[in-house]
């Protein structure tokens, strides 16, 4: 829908593998930390001085904060480049908020799916990849897998979210985190087309790079199929070249 765009875009900065070539002449800066937003600070911090203002420097701290988890080893996704960049923007702006407070008050609203719809919380975190003439969704869900699954008409409801969207189907990754920052994730892979689902589990069910350490579980319907994922480390980042290859 946006592809009329592909030519406005002089550069793209981002913290994973891009999917696709881009324009000549577009630059592209692609680097494995754990937050995009640490790519930014590093930009800004080398340009002209003032750019940086308390605002903006906010803005980034809290993003990085969040995005590797209050800077936790356990979490798995902390550089010490996003490290870096939290202590530099600290030494500049001596008053921004202590990092426990600022990343306790965002991971809060990051989980708050309080008063949300299914379509709203698969909406909430979405990627979709595509394949041979279909589309299969991967979204983020912040509530354990029985939570999600006790949900009041959940099934009806993946069909409906599909269906509108066109998507060959959806799967769905758990995640939660204990007291000491450490993740613990679940999947669920949704399908009415029995071909597509199988196709699916297996590539999780087999990668190594990473492997999963998947575990299957009781599932209500023969069209999702759920599992606990062993590896929590292994984040939707991790996960979506496994899926990529398998369609």
């Amino acid at each position: 829908a946006d592809a009329a765009l592909e030519e406005a875009v002089v550069e793209v900065l981002d913290h994973r593998p891009l999917e696709r070539d881009r324009a000549p002449g577009c630059q592209v800066t692609a680097e494995p930390v754990g937050s995009c937003a640490t790519l930014v600070t590093e930009r800004i911090a080398q340009g002209p001085p003032g750019v940086l203002d308390r605002p903006t420097a906010a803005l980034l701290h809290g993003t990085i904060l969040l995005d590797c988890v209050n800077l936790s080893p356990a979490a798995g996704k902390v550089t010490p480049r996003d490290v870096a960049c939290v202590s530099l923007l600290e030494a500049r702006f001596p008053e921004l908020p202590a990092r426990d407070t600022i990343f306790e008050a965002l991971q809060a609203a990051k989980f708050d799916v309080s008063g949300l719809t299914t379509e709203q919380m698969l909406r909430k975190d979405l990627k979709v990849l595509s394949g041979d003439e279909l589309l299969l969704a991967i979204s983020a869900i912040y509530v354990d897998l029985e939570t999600f699954l006790s949900r009041p008409g959940l099934l009806q409801d993946l069909d409906a979210f599909c269906q509108a969207r066109g998507y060959a189907g959806l799967v769905a990754m758990m995640i939660s985190f204990n007291e000491r920052n450490e993740p613990s994730r679940q999947l669920a892979v949704y399908s009415r087309c029995e071909t597509l689902q199988s196709a699916v589990c297996q590539a999780l069910e087999e990668a190594t790079a990473p492997s999963l350490h998947l575990q299957p579980l009781p599932s209500p319907w023969s069209c999702v199929s759920t599992y606990a994922q062993g590896n929590a480390l292994a984040s939707r980042k991790k996960v979506l070249p496994i899926l990529r290859a398998a369609l």
